[in-house]
């Protein structure tokens, strides 16, 4: 794909599932469900979304939506979201109750803005849901009341690549959505994932959280921080400022990092996003932290045409020469730790060599003005 190219938005699961329900209701009053389907959005507005199948099994109303993702990576994309819907014997008040079924999480942890022992149908699907059946309630004329019960084709296995085992949520997805719509590269759900994992990780009284960038930096962290209990540790991903940020406004008393030299680079230069595509890597600066680190001049200025950071790296004069350069970039991006955090808490910062090995620990206690800074290594 051509960077100039627009970006394709998706839906979210919820809407997805919105899609579903209110289609398997349509079916379930009326006898037939139309090919697409229109259904409200939690920020406002209205999508319509093709219905990828529909049918009657006894009393129950069966509805699917595919879900589009857009050009957004998301391990939901394309999969079968549906709804089993059934009248509500003895109600006569057009309730609605959602419920999840196969493929939707169970939630087992405090901390998530659902209570533990419900489906993961988060609030806003889950509003999203049920205006979505009382509409087609409406539309056929029908008082009584409705259960819908959502899933998720190959939800369980989808789960295993995604946060929800270790937020506690067994057994399938989450149903997510704030706004209803994937906007590529938000990662509104990733977000969603970490505010979530830090709300877990203080219900259960951690004082520490461990933010790493994936699975291998998350390993890593877990060997060096071996204290931490797993649901302390989170893969924040590249979203630097906004993790710090989120973790620094639930008072946890110390932050630890764990970072390669290449985003290492991107968190001295005081990005917020460390992603390739937000921000690329700025030479000229690492060409004068190689200096600021002793390299001698010319090699320093080599830097500066250096293929990538880790390029850059690989061209240190000796071992001594890249841990110094390491601790000049160290010091760079604790500054920054500190600007997104805040004063308040302790913050710890792990570089980790590309082979694994750890290149440093460096650390700033909590203080509230400039001349409190404490920089160890």
């Amino acid at each position: 794909m051509k960077r100039d190219q627009p970006l394709r938005e998706g839906f979210t699961t919820g809407t997805a599932a919105s899609g579903a329900a209110k289609a398997a209701t349509l079916l379930l009053l009326t006898g037939s469900a139309p090919p697409t389907v229109d259904v409200p959005l939690p920020g406002g507005g209205r999508m319509a979304l093709p219905v990828a199948e529909a049918h009657l099994a006894g009393d129950t109303a069966v509805a699917a939506i595919i879900k589009d993702a857009g050009d957004d990576p998301d391990v939901t994309h394309g999969a079968a979201i549906g709804c089993r819907v059934s009248r509500l014997i003895g109600a006569a008040d057009g309730s609605v109750v959602v419920d999840g079924g196969e493929g939707v999480g169970r939630v087992t942890l405090p901390g998530l803005p659902v209570a533990v022992g419900l489906a993961a149908i988060n609030p806003a699907p889950r509003a999203q849901i049920a205006a979505a059946v009382a509409e087609a309630m409406r539309l056929a004329g029908y008082d009584g009341g409705i259960s819908a019960v959502v899933t998720v084709a190959d939800g369980e296995g989808l789960a295993r690549k995604t946060l929800n085992p270790r937020l506690g949520i067994v057994g399938g997805i989450s149903i997510l959505g704030v706004s209803g719509i994937v906007r590529p590269f938000s990662h509104d759900a990733w977000q969603t994932s970490i505010s979530e994992s830090l709300d877990v990780a203080r219900a259960l009284g951690h004082d520490t959280v461990g933010f790493s960038t994936g699975r291998r930096s998350e390993a890593l962290l877990r060997a060096a921080e071996p204290e931490l209990p797993e649901t302390a540790l989170m893969q924040a991903a590249d979203f630097f400022a906004f993790a710090l940020a989120e973790a620094a406004r639930r008072d946890f008393g110390r932050i630890v990092w764990a970072a390669f030299g290449g985003k290492l680079v991107k968190m001295a230069q005081g990005l917020q996003n460390t992603h390739a595509h937000r921000g690329d890597t700025d030479f000229s600066a690492l060409a004068g932290w190689c200096a600021a680190a002793g390299w001698p001049a010319g090699l320093a200025q080599q830097a500066a045409a250096a293929n990538t950071a880790r390029h850059a790296l690989e061209m240190a004069p000796s071992p001594a020469a890249k841990t110094a350069l390491v601790a000049v970039l160290a010091g760079e991006a604790l500054g920054h730790m500190r600007r997104f955090a805040g004063p308040g808490p302790s913050l710890t910062l792990l570089v980790f060599d590309f082979d694994g090995g750890l290149l440093g620990r460096f650390g700033e206690k909590p203080y509230s003005s400039l001349s409190d800074r404490v920089i160890s290594s």
